[in-house]
């Protein structure tokens, strides 16, 4: 074997038993010559190989780096199978994110800002930081103060201090009578009895909230007025002022669930209606990446003490890091444009569902990452779900999002986001094609 392939073969080896990691830098390579003993022309070799083996990367300037592992290759739509194309998590990344999200976030890599961004930070965030959230919130006449900003490790996190701040142990919190299934576990965590809610074609039906809390009362209603997860409904302004006035009336806060609505900008927040009751949370993790996450909550201002309370008492509040780089990203406008880029995708992969699931039951919105399947007969979403895991397909039944279980629909929730396009639409026909057939002809196989 020639010299220059031996000494790549042992720089792979340290590559794949992890002694050199992803973003580790190799020496220059006269550096690189002198230590192995060899020519500098044979270390230029040596570089070389391991690029075209796609375990480095040189960029011009700054020198050879170690590469991140290329992703998986997608599983074929047979069975049996050893892994699955995921319909269920629904985290979209568009190609040249990754590229954009690099750039905005280099200036922290020097070591005196390094050092200032590793420090702790309180729930109330950075003075710059609550500027451009508010910036980035804003919807035509409405924009939130700055001072009202909240921060959290994730939207989750977000969600859970909203919860934990307004509704004590045993309270009734109404929700959509299909709703996130993150809320279910925060609410039985917390003692909190969820009241499910009529949904209609505009959203949730304020006249729903007026009977239940003539039963007993609400201390709060969370609800996710654009591009509900899983119906894809925003509600129209119409309904919002509606339903605000019906808090109004009762004198219930809500907690605005908004974390998709950067794919839909067009609607101004529930929190623009009810600024003094709504507690309108949202986050980094649909609209940049999951890595790198970031919760933020507008808090009315009597509430903005309680809410912080219970990020600190909860442990989650955020880090300086993900804090200091959404700041550069939101400055630099690499957070509009990475939204803009998940809107094109999130069209073009609706548009992919529109044409594999031409002629069944499906709901959805053009500007949605994700659909909601009403199956034929005679199939039932268990028995769909478990025949589309045998094909190596994952999907959500409508019992995850059924705040009722004895009363979830014969639904399915398809996630558009994870897969590459091609791989989508593969998945899509296979599943077209299971539900045009019965499930006894399928076992009968």
């Amino acid at each position: 074997m020639e010299d220059y392939r031996r000494i790549a073969d042992s720089i792979a080896a340290d590559i794949t038993a992890g002694r050199l990691r992803p973003g580790d830098r190799l020496p220059p390579q006269r550096v690189f010559a002198r230590r192995h003993g060899i020519a500098d022309s044979t270390a230029a070799r040596v570089y070389r190989e391991l690029t075209g083996r796609g375990l480095t990367v040189g960029e011009v300037g700054r020198g050879t780096f170690v590469r991140a592992a290329a992703p998986q290759p997608g599983p074929a739509l047979v069975e049996p199978t050893g892994s699955r194309i995921d319909l269920e998590l629904n985290y979209p990344v568009v190609p040249e994110q990754s590229k954009l999200l690099a750039d905005g976030i280099g200036p922290l890599l020097r070591a005196d800002v390094l050092e200032a961004s590793m420090r702790p930070v309180g729930a109330a965030g950075t003075p710059p930081a609550r500027r451009v959230v508010a910036d980035l919130l804003a919807r035509g006449e409405w924009r939130p103060e700055p001072d009202r900003l909240l921060f959290a490790g994730n939207g989750r996190q977000a969600i859970a201090a909203a919860i934990a701040a307004l509704v004590p142990a045993g309270a009734r919190l109404g929700v959509e009578e299909l709703t996130y299934p993150v809320l279910k576990g925060l609410a039985a965590r917390g003692g909190v009895t969820l009241v499910p809610l009529r949904v209609d074609e505009a959203g949730l039906d304020p006249a729903a909230v007026e009977a239940a809390a003539r039963k007993a009362p609400l201390k709060a209603i969370y609800v996710q007025p654009t591009l509900h997860n899983p119906l894809s409904i925003s509600m129209p302004a119409e309904r919002r002022a509606e339903l605000a006035g019906v808090l109004a009336r009762l004198d219930v806060p809500a907690i605005e669930d908004s974390i998709w609505s950067f794919l839909r900008d067009d609607l101004p927040p529930l929190a623009a209606f009810a600024p003094e009751r709504t507690v309108l949370v949202d986050s980094l993790s649909k609209r940049l990446a999951p890595g790198l996450s970031l919760g933020f909550a507008v808090v009315p201002g009597p509430a903005v003490p309680r809410v912080a309370t219970a990020l600190r008492s909860g442990g989650w509040t955020p880090m300086r890091f993900a804090l200091e780089a959404a700041t550069r990203w939101l400055t630099d406008d690499t957070a509009q444009s990475v939204g803009r880029a998940k809107q094109r995708d999130a069209s073009m992969r609706q548009e992919i569902a529109a044409r594999c699931l031409a002629g069944f039951a499906v709901r959805s919105d053009p500007r949605s990452y994700y659909c909601w399947w009403e199956l034929p007969p005679p199939w039932r979403a268990d028995t769909f779900v478990a025949t589309a895991a045998r094909y190596g397909i994952a999907v959500t039944p409508a019992a995850a999002f059924a705040v009722s279980p004895n009363s979830a629909p014969n639904a399915v929730r398809l996630g558009l986001a994870s897969p590459s396009p091609d791989t989508l639409s593969r998945a899509l026909t296979t599943l077209a094609d299971l539900a045009r057939s019965a499930p006894d002809d399928l076992v009968a196989e």
